[in-house]
């Protein structure tokens, strides 16, 4: 029988709250003003513009992996705080660059140096949490990894209704960035004796982290997580990405229209993110994960049929619920199957996979559109990658991998 304690939450905690939010903010103001801004920039969705649309994420994509390729030692060197909260002011300045973009090859290079801020955040935010709170780390993970859904509904809702009121992409963007600055600042504030930030051991050399880096990736059941992730990030990421557009395009409608059907599949992720965190305890997020897939992989094959807006707007908040738990659960329970691994790196090189996996299969989707005239065909990916999930956890079992020594 599971006992749930008490949440203890401190100032780091809000601070990752902060971060989610303005990394999420970061990353949907452009999918949410993607129609206006192409026409601005000269790439129109309608005119062939989806590759070139898909084409921005997976350009952010490629320089997060890089940047997540890194940070082990980076951080190693420097420690989680500091690394982290420089990170976050580099995507704020990346997002700033955005805003001031005259044509898409310098958009594409501000999100490409975005992306470079993002991959330290998307390595560490997570190994950040779970430094705060070794006992129990799903619940928190899941709570925090909420505010990421949290800046997607915010982000879309308030931008979604001031583009139809004819605000600049540029300003809203601009504002993101200035979130984003405050929650770097706020986690570069140290804090004093007992409340000081938990730096996990020593600072590693590289040689070091390099030697703990071999042993996650020669474990065979890392891989398992590892393309877990990716088909996770992936579908996520392209509801989050190209629906607002397809609801525009598809149904004739507009930015407010997009925007909110974007809310509902943020809002949904809310609520599955922070019922997963309060109610589902450690022992039980493999079932979670596998009544997740089955739903989502249901919900979502029917969505390229719909020619109902009304109908659309439901099965994206259903597909959010479904959604919602995997990229925080998958990233726990893989720390707890695989204990004889360090952690942090772990749960950095589990990003390197949903990362690409978010960047491939969106920019696989975007020429999907252009190649069918149309989104809707496309959005088949998702179901394809919720399935596998499922498959894919019918192989690690239940059984703890041997920690070195036992």
């Amino acid at each position: 029988m599971s006992s749930r304690t008490k949440l203890s939450l401190g100032r780091y905690d809000f601070a990752a709250y902060l971060t989610f939010f303005a990394y999420a903010a970061g990353s949907v103001i452009v999918p949410v003003s993607l129609v206006e801004l192409a026409r601005g920039l000269d790439f129109d969705l309608s005119r062939g513009g989806m590759t070139a649309g898909g084409g921005l994420q997976l350009g952010r994509a490629a320089t997060m992996v890089v940047a997540m390729l890194l940070v082990g030692f980076i951080a190693g060197r420097w420690g989680t705080r500091r690394t982290l909260g420089v990170s976050v002011l580099l995507m704020s300045v990346g997002v700033a660059m955005c805003a001031v973009s005259p044509v898409y090859g310098v958009l594409l290079l501000a999100m490409l140096f975005a992306g470079v801020g993002e991959g330290v955040i998307e390595g560490l935010a997570t190994p950040f949490v779970q430094n705060l709170h070794p006992k129990e780390p799903g619940r928190y993970i899941n709570l925090t990894h909420a505010f990421w859904s949290v800046g997607i509904l915010a982000t879309v809702l308030v931008s979604g209704w001031f583009l139809s009121l004819g605000y600049s992409w540029r300003i809203l963007t601009g504002v993101v960035a200035g979130i984003g600055s405050v929650a770097g600042l706020l986690i570069l504030w140290p804090m004093p004796g007992s409340r000081k930030y938990p730096e996990k051991g020593t600072r590693l050399s590289i040689g070091e982290v390099g030697f703990r880096m071999r042993a996650i990736v020669c474990t065979r059941r890392f891989w398992v997580f590892y393309v877990a992730m990716f088909l996770a990030g992936g579908g996520e990421f392209c509801l989050t990405f190209w629906s607002a557009s397809h609801i525009q395009l598809h149904f004739g409608t507009g930015p407010m229209h997009g925007g909110f059907g974007v809310a509902l599949f943020a809002l949904a992720m809310v609520i599955g993110r922070f019922a997963a965190g309060y109610f589902v305890p450690q022992e039980r997020l493999r079932s979670l994960i596998l009544f997740a897939a089955t739903g989502g992989a249901i919900v979502t094959a029917i969505l390229p049929w719909v020619n109902q807006i009304e109908i659309f707007y439901l099965l994206l908040f259903l597909a959010g619920l479904a959604t919602a738990p995997f990229w925080p659960s998958i990233q726990s329970y893989a720390t707890e199957m695989l204990p004889g691994l360090d952690s942090t790196l772990l749960l950095i090189l589990l990003s390197c996979a949903g990362v690409p996996g978010c960047g491939v299969l969106t920019y696989v989707m975007g020429m999907w559109g252009d190649f069918s005239g149309s989104l809707a065909p496309a959005f088949v990916i998702v179901p394809i990658a919720y399935g596998s999930i499922w498959i894919l956890f019918g192989f690690i079992g239940k059984e703890k991998d041997r920690a070195p020594g036992k």
